[in-house]
């Protein structure tokens, strides 16, 4: 559980990352059990997203957990080695993301069993961001040798940066897919199923977020979308982006600051070995949404 709730904190801290110049930035909400507040009751793209990014970074941070030695239920993974490459044998511990997508999907997934169209889009981004860490798998080395001649080199498994999963997934977020609702009636009752809303694109694949309810604008406060608007937040004058002054604040302009800051400068290196530095004071300008 330690490491489920590592993985949680990793995915909130990525997703505040990745909308950090969007009108929704992913901010949490202290003193509610919902951490997002009402932003995630609508079958939206952030909520796609967060389902997504959350349940890759339980996936991850459960995987690293056990390769380090942390968890005494798994550890290095022996089931995709195969036969070493040409110049590099296997060494190591190679992380098996196989456990940690397996325990990533009982937690996530334990509350998506009803048949509505919501439990079917959460269990669809949920995956989705699992797989993404399948996907980004890749063989990491390490040369062994005199001052680094790399006669003997060790490789294994390792997942990438969560970066790497943060950039991706903002880029399925970006394209993702809307959906409609369908009902139809199966033994156990009327079951709600999600098809396509648009024929003539190529149909989400299981790497592809999907949604089916617009999103609100998040221009203006609003506790029951759980829109904190836009007004103070700092945007780039000269980004013609959803960053830049005019999208980010909605048209409403905004209002320029000076500020200091203090900061190191004239840094000289003295052998050995220590680095000293001047403090100088810079002044910026600083521009926020009316």
């Amino acid at each position: 559980m330690p490491s489920v709730a590592e993985g949680v904190k990793l995915g909130i801290q990525e997703c505040q990352h990745q909308f950090r110049g969007r009108r929704w930035n992913c901010t949490t909400i202290d003193d509610s059990l919902a951490i997002f507040g009402p932003v995630l009751d609508k079958a939206t793209r952030e909520s796609a997203f967060v389902h997504a990014i959350a349940s890759a970074g339980v996936a991850f941070a459960v995987t690293r957990s056990c390769a380090e030695g942390t968890s005494t239920i798994c550890g290095c993974d022996s089931h995709h080695k195969g036969p070493p490459g040409e110049g590099w044998k296997w060494g190591g511990c190679s992380e098996d993301a196989d456990f940690g997508v397996l325990v990533s999907r009982e937690f996530a997934d334990a509350r998506e069993n009803r048949p509505d169209a919501r439990s079917a889009m959460n269990k669809h981004n949920n995956e989705a961001g699992r797989t993404t860490i399948l996907d980004h798998m890749h063989l990491k080395c390490k040369c062994h040798g005199l001052s680094g001649s790399c006669e003997v080199k060790t490789c294994w498994w390792a997942q990438p940066d969560f970066r790497a999963i943060g950039d991706f997934l903002k880029d399925k977020y970006d394209s993702a897919s809307e959906m409609v609702v369908e009902k139809h009636r199966e033994s156990r009752g009327w079951v709600e199923t999600l098809r396509a809303k648009y024929a003539l694109f190529k149909p989400p694949t299981e790497r592809d977020l999907v949604y089916y309810e617009n999103s609100p604008n998040f221009c203006e406060p609003n506790p029951e979308t759980g829109s904190f608007g836009t007004r103070d937040r700092t945007c780039n004058v000269t980004s013609h982006g959803i960053d830049g002054c005019d999208l980010l604040c909605c048209g409403r302009g905004h209002n320029t600051r000076t500020e200091k800051r203090k900061e190191k400068c004239h840094c000289i290196f003295h052998w050995c070995c220590y680095v000293s530095c001047q403090e100088c004071v810079r002044i910026y300008d600083v521009h926020t949404c009316k």
